[in-house]
């Protein structure tokens, strides 16, 4: 038996999650699993407020990738290759030492392969970051609280505290309300 190494395979843009459960079902219908260790689209946890809620989304590290740890085979080699939709093979390939062009898959330097999996360890361990889709200026409308259905103008974003400064005008004068991302929506 070989040396398992990580590589890298391209996908069609949107499709990584599909190609990488349809390659999952491929090795093991072939039984291959030996030869494969992990098939992973790494990921990052955010916040993201919409319409004034919050929801927690994975965002992709690398669009268009996937990583396998594996010991190549040319079985492996012709799935990855020509049996998975929406796959096209591996990132790094290389001429043969005789010049002619054959395509040879090069796996990434492990230290390379470490931290794109320290990443993802760390992405487990750490709450997800919040994505603030506001802009100091701009118009909001308050959707939640005592003074839902005024509309405002942020001056301050406090990202740390998923919180936002409002300026309203109540009775003719301003107002600065603190409230949170899931309070306000952008009109």
């Amino acid at each position: 038996m070989g040396e398992m190494k990580w590589y890298v395979l391209r996908t069609a843009g949107t499709k990584e999650r599909k190609a990488a459960d349809y390659l999952q079902k491929e090795i093991e219908r072939s039984g291959l699993e030996d030869q494969v260790d992990q098939i992973l689209v790494p990921v990052k946890k955010e916040i993201v407020t919409k319409n004034g809620k919050r929801k927690a989304v994975d965002k992709l590290l690398f669009p268009g990738y996937v990583l396998i740890h594996a010991e190549l085979s040319a079985k492996l080699e012709n799935i990855i290759r020509n049996l998975v939709p929406g796959m096209s093979g591996f990132l790094t390939e290389k001429k043969s030492a005789n010049g002619t062009m054959e395509r040879v898959p090069v796996p990434i330097r492990d230290e390379e392969a470490q931290r794109i999996l320290g990443n993802q360890d760390e992405n487990v361990d750490s709450a997800a970051e919040t994505v603030v889709n506001y802009e100091v200026g701009e118009s909001v409308r308050i959707t939640d609280g005592p003074f839902s259905g005024f509309s405002g103008v942020v001056d301050e974003i406090l990202e740390d505290r998923s919180k936002v400064k409002v300026i309203v005008v109540i009775f003719g004068r301003k107002t600065q309300l603190e409230l949170s991302f899931t309070q306000v929506t952008k009109e």
